[in-house]
C-alpha cells in the first residue's frame, strides 16, 4: 500500500495526569520529582507516552495504574496542549486527564518516582506548562463538583456529613453554610445514612452516610439533574 502519509510531520503524543486526592482537610495534588533531563530534579505531573497499541484513555489508564497501583480510578480527559516549543526536546502534543483518588484508600505510591501529595495551594512550580493544566483541571473540577456527584471519588465509603462539607470547601475555595449545604445535600436524597456513628468527632459521634450510587442512577433516568 502506497504511505500517503510519508511527507507528513510527525510528532510525539503524550498523556498527563492531574491526580487530586482529599485528606478529610484539605484539597491535595500529587506530584512527582522528575529524575531526568530536560528540568531533572523539578517538580510535575505524572505522564508518558502514548504506545501504538494503546487509546489515549488506556494511556493515562496505564500512566495512573503505574504510579498508584489502582483500577477503577475517575479519570477525564481535559484538553490537548500543543504549544511548538511546549517540550525543548522534540515535538510532543500532550492530552491533559485528570484523576479523583480517595487518598485514606491510596497507601503505596511507586517510590521510583518520588512522588509525594501536596496541598494544592502549597504546590511547588511544575515544568513546560504543567501549570496551566492543573488551573484548567481545578476549573473543571470545580464545576464537575457542582453539576455531578463526582466528588465521593475522594471520600471514603462511609463519611460524615462534616467531612462532605469540607471536602466541597476545599474544592470550591469558599466555606459553606452548614445549614444550608445540608438542606441542599438531604434534597438530592442520594445519600443512605447507616446506623453507625463516627466516634472520634464528638461525644456523641456523628452518623456516618454512604453514596447510593445505584439510586443516583435511577434517579438520572427518570430526569433528576445533580445541582449543588
Amino acid at each position: 500500500m502506497i504511505n500517503l502519509y510519508k511527507d507528513e510531520d510527525k510528532a510525539l503524543v503524550a498523556v498527563d495526569c492531574i491526580i487530586f486526592g482529599f485528606d478529610n482537610e484539605n484539597l491535595k495534588i500529587l506530584l512527582i520529582k522528575r529524575d531526568f533531563e530536560p528540568e531533572r530534579g523539578k517538580w510535575s505531573l505524572m505522564g508518558g507516552f502514548l504506545k501504538k497499541s494503546e487509546t489515549l484513555d488506556e494511556a493515562a489508564d496505564r500512566v495512573l495504574r503505574h504510579l498508584t497501583g489502582l483500577n477503577n480510578v475517575y479519570l477525564e480527559q481535559l484538553r490537548g496542549y500543543s504549544k511548538v516549543d511546549r517540550d525543548p526536546v522534540e515535538r510532543t502534543l500532550s492530552l491533559a486527564y485528570y484523576a479523583l483518588i480517595n487518598i485514606s484508600d491510596h497507601t503505596e505510591i511507586n517510590e521510583e518516582y518520588s512522588a509525594k501529595w501536596f496541598n494544592i495551594d502549597e504546590a511547588p512550580s511544575l515544568i513546560f506548562d504543567h501549570q496551566e493544566m492543573v488551573r484548567y483541571a481545578i476549573s473543571r473540577l470545580r464545576y464537575r463538583a457542582q453539576t455531578k456527584p463526582i466528588g465521593f471519588e475522594l471520600l471514603p465509603q462511609k463519611f460524615t456529613m462534616k467531612q462532605l462539607q469540607s471536602l466541597y470547601e476545599a474544592i470550591l475555595g469558599e466555606k459553606l453554610d452548614k445549614r444550608n449545604f445540608i438542606n441542599k445535600i438531604n434534597g438530592l436524597d442520594i445519600l443512605l445514612k447507616l446506623d453507625e456513628k463516627d466516634m472520634n468527632s464528638s461525644r456523641k459521634g456523628s452518623y456516618l452516610y454512604t453514596f447510593d450510587e445505584l439510586k443516583y442512577r435511577a434517579k438520572v433516568s427518570d430526569g433528576f439533574t445533580f445541582k449543588l
